[in-house]
């Protein structure tokens, strides 16, 4: 077990233990509502993995080796931008994706710029909610406005990621 999982578990049984403590059933209450959400995002997770687990054995490594690998330079951060825009769902399934392209040999500025895109474009989330809710006008400003981020932060990445590679063990 990592240090986060156990920080994890001290941050649960502090927090159960303090509910437990005080008055009014807060233990109860606390149990119920994580139960709940574990009915909720339990089936989220289960398929995610599966999805994940798919997409490693289908995903060609030659293929993101060429695409997205540390040489890719420019048009891997472009390729990590555009699939990381595309890119639907939550953290349970993008996440995965990007440690399965690290470990397929993609570099670490596509791979900003996948994670970069992924947060601020998320198109699935421009069509469900961005423009029924704030409109097109509001959707389209705010969509061309950002287009520069996940560049930006490949770029960045790239030419960080020589001087913390001498800075970090």
């Amino acid at each position: 077990m990592d240090g986060i999982s156990i920080g994890l578990w001290l941050l649960a049984l502090g927090s159960g233990w303090f509910a437990f403590t005080r008055p009014g059933k807060l233990h109860r209450q606390g149990l119920k509502l994580a139960w709940e959400n574990i009915a909720l995002m339990g089936p989220r997770i289960a398929m995610a993995i599966v999805v994940a687990g798919f997409f490693a054995v289908i995903l060609p490594t030659e293929l993101v080796a060429e695409w997205l690998g540390s040489d890719s330079g420019m048009t891997g951060i472009f390729v990590g931008a555009v699939t990381g825009g595309f890119t639907p769902g939550g953290p349970m399934l993008a996440f995965p994706i990007v440690v399965i392209l690290a470990n397929a040999g993609a570099g670490t500025g596509p791979l900003i710029a996948y994670v970069t895109a992924w947060s601020v474009f998320a198109i699935h989330r421009l069509f469900a909610f961005e423009i029924p809710l704030m409109g097109g006008r509001f959707a389209l400003l705010r969509l061309v406005s950002s287009l520069i981020l996940p560049f930006l932060a490949g770029i960045l990445a790239l030419l960080l990621d020589g001087t913390f590679r001498r800075m970090l063990p």
